[in-house]
């Protein structure tokens, strides 16, 4: 399970790119993931999170 975000499950999705002239072609979108290293149970746990996840503050850095 790469490329997905371990706390909203956010993944890879795919759709077209649609010129002007209305010509489709395959593309994909890739989440913004971080991995980061953090703090659960007492134990160090490294996750991948994507940023948004990150910037609201569901996960604190280990500093």
């Amino acid at each position: 399970m790469s490329r997905t975000c371990d706390i909203c499950g956010k993944h890879t999705v795919s759709g077209n790119t649609v010129s002007h002239a209305k010509n489709h072609r395959r593309r994909t979108w890739k989440p913004n993931l971080v991995k980061i290293k953090t703090e659960i149970g007492g134990t160090t746990v490294t996750l991948k999170i994507c940023a948004r996840c990150l910037k609201s503050d569901f996960v604190t850095k280990k500093v």
